[in-house]
């Protein structure tokens, strides 16, 4: 079995700040993407297999991941498995061949950030590669506005019960204790919070979180894969919500506290 460990080990030459690291087994592939993210101005380091990845994600702490799923030694599934069951939140960008709506709900679900099926215009992942690392940037509520009954803000906190999301520290503690939420859903968490009760929908979710068009019905799943890992984390049910509430044919709220209307 795979395993990450949570706590990072410092090595001895460690990858520019902000570098992206480029996980495939093709040389030829990581060589075009490595040539189009420098261009952009990225720093860029690869590994060709899953162990290695592993290792290299531990290590250098890349800004960024862009995964391939079909890896020898370990493949990328597994890869973010790990990485996520560690509670590292670096965002990872998953590649594979695999194209059809179900492949991409599970790398989504396995800790994914954001799916691009192979063969991909390496425009198009360099744009999405900018979007997940907008995604990681100071978190805010999805609008400005008054201090909400269910979810008071103050001093850069948004409150909701027991959860406490500091927006300045980019954390998120549960009656005191530190939530290990991924940039996505912690982004998730503070728009729904910080909408003042209202039900917002997928698309205002997307707005939010995602900042990016594409398929209509990935996306859609895409921001439901992440309220359920979100619940998941806080130990939250759709039956019966604390947090997060599903209304059907609209999209999410936060739940109402026990006191509220």
């Amino acid at each position: 079995m795979v395993s990450l460990m949570s706590t990072r080990a410092v090595p001895d030459r460690p990858a520019p700040p902000g570098a992206i690291l480029v996980v495939d087994d093709d040389r030829k592939i990581v060589a075009l993407v490595r040539a189009y993210l420098e261009r952009e101005g990225f720093a860029v380091i690869a590994a060709h297999d899953g162990r290695e990845a592993l290792r290299r994600i531990r290590e250098e702490m890349p800004a960024l991941v862009v995964l391939d799923v079909m890896l020898p030694e370990t493949d990328g599934l597994a890869v973010a498995r790990a990485v996520r069951e560690a509670a590292d939140p670096v965002p990872i960008l998953m590649l594979s061949a695999r194209g059809s709506v179900p492949d991409r709900i599970r790398g989504l679900e396995w800790g994914a950030d954001d799916y691009l099926p192979k063969p991909f215009s390496p425009a198009e992942l360099v744009a999405r590669v900018k979007v997940l690392l907008r995604r990681t940037a100071p978190v805010t509520p999805a609008a400005p506005s008054p201090a909400p009954p269910a979810a008071a803000a103050a001093g850069g906190l948004l409150v909701h019960g027991d959860l406490v999301l500091d927006l300045d520290r980019h954390e998120v503690r549960q009656d005191g204790r530190l939530v290990p939420l991924t940039a996505v859903e912690l982004r998730l968490l503070a728009a729904l919070l910080g909408a003042d009760g209202r039900v917002l929908s997928r698309d205002q979710l997307l707005d939010a979180v995602y900042g990016a068009a594409g398929d209509g019905e990935v996306l859609d799943r895409t921001v439901d894969v992440h309220i359920g890992r979100l619940r998941d984390k806080l130990g939250d049910r759709a039956e019966s919500p604390r947090y997060v509430a599903t209304v059907r044919g609209a999209g999410y709220r936060a739940a109402p506290l026990p006191d509220a209307p």
